[in-house]
């Protein structure tokens, strides 16, 4: 089973460049077996053309790395935060990703303003406020980072499975999904949909969100008891 974890996490983090997601070695992946309390994820620095399914670090949800020679992402307290948080995702997905990222070094959600953003989001994608120096420069800075996560969730009153990505304020975005594969297709639309936004913005600086009406009817469409959409009920 934990080999077939690693598989996960490595496709998932190759598929981050071939979608042009990445840019150097700026971003992870990484999936989690709930039933094991053990996630993999992507060793820090190493290029993702050299990557490999064994170079697959795994972790456990107290931290402790419990297999493979490399050391695990920097990223990973972010993730261990959410997986921790959100009991219900698989994956979680970090990328540098050009447009997405320009909103959240712009401390800005990105608005909802058409049915494409709708067909994954119930609303703006939110972001989080600005850390602290404190937070930064505390020691546990990326554990801070999943920390300003959560606490944007919690007082926005958000669904991780309606707003399935976050901007952390000046830095990047931050995905997930019921699987690491999910995660990444969300990553892949979150980028779609900041540059739509911004191409939207330039066109009619004062446009307005999308209407209720028309939000509920995409994405419940697509999510929900409701569904339709597919073969199989859903997304």
């Amino acid at each position: 089973m934990l080999e077939e974890l690693k598989r996960e996490a490595y496709e998932a983090n190759l598929a981050l460049p071939k979608h042009g997601l990445i840019n150097l070695t700026f971003g992870n992946a990484s999936a989690i077996d709930r039933e094991k309390g053990i996630f993999a994820i992507k060793p820090s620095g190493v290029a993702y053309e050299d990557l490999k399914p064994a170079d697959m670090v795994l972790v456990d949800l107290d931290g402790k790395q419990v297999e493979g020679n490399l050391r695990p992402s920097s990223d990973t307290p972010t993730h261990r935060r959410l997986f921790l948080a959100f009991h219900a995702i698989g994956g979680v997905v970090h990328t540098h990703s050009s447009n997405a990222t320009a909103f959240a070094q712009a401390g800005r959600e990105i608005p909802i303003f058409g049915t494409t953003h709708a067909d994954y989001f119930y609303g703006s994608v939110p972001v989080t406020r600005k850390m602290t120096a404190a937070e930064i420069g505390g020691g546990a800075y990326e554990w801070e980072t999943g920390n300003v996560i959560v606490e944007r969730f919690l007082l926005g009153n958000f669904d991780p499975a309606d707003y399935p990505a976050v901007l952390v304020n000046r830095h990047a975005p931050f995905t997930w999904g019921k699987t690491v594969a999910k995660a990444v297709e969300v990553a892949v639309a979150t980028e779609c949909i900041a540059h739509m936004a911004l191409m939207s913005l330039q066109l009619e600086p004062g446009l307005h969100t999308i209407e209720p009406e028309l939000l509920n009817k995409h994405f419940k469409r697509k999510h929900g008891p409701g569904a339709y959409y597919g073969q199989g009920g859903n997304c």
